[in-house]
């Protein structure tokens, strides 16, 4: 199953997500209303090669729990990632087995031509 990993009060996920054609074809999964498991951060994981990858250095909790200061692991971050929403790099789509994260323009255009 196609997916999307999002925030639904995040207006960039939402722009995005307006933006985008055959939006039919993707499970919607609000991150805050319905935390994301361990289980599928693996399979996240899996296919993006690192838990840091998937997480958000921009998040204010990253700033205000000090994480900027330390050498966080691959461990750190998975810790992290399923402890509250806000650290998940948003949005994430998982389509045919590959995963886009990130809200980048090259992301976003690279979701929209596996759309069409």
């Amino acid at each position: 199953m196609n997916k999307i990993y999002y925030l639904a009060s995040c207006d960039t996920c939402r722009k995005i997500i307006k933006s985008l054609p055959n939006m039919d074809k993707l499970k919607f999964h609000d991150i805050r209303e319905n935390p994301i498991t361990e289980e599928e951060l693996e399979e996240m994981y899996k296919l993006s090669g690192s838990y840091e990858k998937l997480f958000s250095k921009k998040a204010q909790l990253y700033k205000s729990l000090g994480l900027k200061n330390k050498n966080l692991q691959e461990e750190d971050y998975k810790k992290y990632l399923l402890e509250h929403y806000t650290f998940l790099s948003r949005p994430v789509f998982i389509i045919d087995n590959k995963i886009y994260i990130g809200n980048s323009q090259q992301n976003v255009h690279a979701v929209s031509l596996v759309l069409k």
